[in-house]
């Protein structure tokens, strides 16, 4: 009988949450097959199996475990179950005369398309004539009808119901006060102490500013098609930011550093945490040396990790360091926010939705796509001009999308002014 323990996952790690069992008790595992997954305070990871054999399970889901804690057994002496070849499956279930016979034609019937006239109710709806002729006079929302009838079907109550008591989601009682308890997971529990912990041991001060989106937006839909063409991805928003910000890092060096102790540790790379709302929590994997890569490597990267994320596969690698963070709640709807400092790092940038607004350009008032952007920042280390002026430069560099070529004026490059 072989011992599947818990493994270390990280230096200051001592427990991890059993989520999910993907192999059942008594079931038969090969050698390297994924058995579990496990989360600590930082990723979920999986726990394969070291040996082939019979799988004991002995942790329960929803477990907290220690590191070292066996988590299931497996009894490498067990004997693997056959498994019938599909020609096999197949020859046991021929009758003699099904194997002489040769197989019959497909066969493809294509049935006219039958227009509903005007005002009748859809041929899937399942409510009887009542309810139905009330459904289509009153235009009602057939998502908002709770269906108590047999095998699902609207009866006259549940629409007269619905009509009653409109903006009700369906199914919840009227008055109810149900309550829920659920045990908060171990990456919650970090993502929760973490912003305390920034709240509470930083000086942290939010500036604001405003850029117009045009010239980038007019990039994107000029080039789009050539860029998935040429690079196998989207030309995005995050493309842009990135190396707007990479620039105006290395040119206010105090927005890229760390307090480390009495020392501030100043960073010549760039390293972008991108916030992404994952399943089960916020999570912040990092593009590791932004300022060197391509657009079109951003946004690899970019889809690379929100994927990972997406499917809990972030590696602790992956989400550890990074030296300044961007985080988009446009994507949500948010018009405006104050982000949160990722520690140990001194500012973060947050990216909120694009809104067309009337401007004042040249004394007339025109329609524009713009977009808030907020910096919070660390005030022990970061100073107001700094945050400002690197906020600035920012909306520069996307507002004269060329000058993320190099960082300069072309034309003022080429006069040496």
């Amino acid at each position: 009988m072989i011992d599947i323990k818990v493994p270390a996952v990280g230096e200051s790690i001592t427990e991890v949450t059993l989520v999910k069992w993907l192999k059942n008790n008594g079931e038969y595992v090969d050698r390297d097959e994924v058995i579990a997954e496990l989360e600590s305070e930082k990723a979920t990871f999986e726990v394969n199996a070291e040996k082939a054999g019979a799988l004991k399970t002995v942790g329960k889901e929803g477990d907290t475990l220690k590191i070292g804690d066996v988590v299931a057994q497996i009894d490498d002496s067990a004997a693997k179950p056959e498994k019938k070849t599909a020609e096999k499956a197949v020859a046991d279930n021929k009758t003699p005369d099904a194997t002489k016979k040769e197989a019959a034609p497909e066969i493809t019937v294509r049935h006219p398309v039958v227009q509903e006239p005007a005002g009748h109710a859809p041929a899937d709806l399942k409510a009887t004539p009542v309810a139905a002729a009330i459904i289509t006079d009153k235009k009602v929302d057939r998502s908002s009808i709770t269906a108590s009838g047999a095998n699902g079907k609207i009866v006259k109550h549940d629409v007269l119901e619905a009509l009653s008591n409109p903006g009700r989601l369906p199914g919840k009682p009227l008055f109810g006060r149900e309550t829920r308890r659920e045990k908060m997971s171990n990456l919650r529990k970090t993502v929760s102490r973490r912003l305390v912990e920034a709240k509470n041991t930083t000086a942290m001060l939010t500036t604001f500013n405003e850029v117009d989106m045009s010239q980038v937006m007019a990039l994107r839909t000029k080039y789009k098609e050539k860029f998935k063409e040429k690079h196998g991805v989207n030309l995005g928003f995050m493309s842009f930011f990135t190396k707007a910000v990479c620039f105006a890092l290395q040119e206010w060096p105090s927005v890229n550093a760390y307090i480390d102790g009495d020392e501030l540790l100043y960073h010549e790379y760039c390293d972008i945490s991108i916030a992404v709302s994952a399943p089960k929590g916020l999570v912040v994997p990092v593009i590791r040396n932004a300022e060197s890569l391509s657009m079109a490597e951003i946004e690899k990267k970019v889809v690379e990790l929100a994927g990972k994320a997406r499917d809990n596969k972030l590696t602790m690698e992956e989400m550890q360091g990074g030296t300044f963070t961007i985080t988009n709640g446009g994507v949500f709807g948010s018009m405006m926010s104050t982000p949160i400092i990722n520690i140990p790092q001194s500012a973060i940038l947050g990216m909120h939705k694009i809104e067309e607004r009337a401007v004042v350009l040249q004394g007339q008032i025109v329609a524009r796509p713009m977009m808030y952007l907020a910096v919070s920042y660390d005030h022990r280390i970061i100073d107001g001009r700094e945050s400002v002026s690197f906020l600035v430069r920012v909306k520069e560099l996307l507002e004269n999308p060329e000058l993320l070529l190099f960082g300069r004026d072309p034309v003022k490059t080429l006069l040496e002014l």
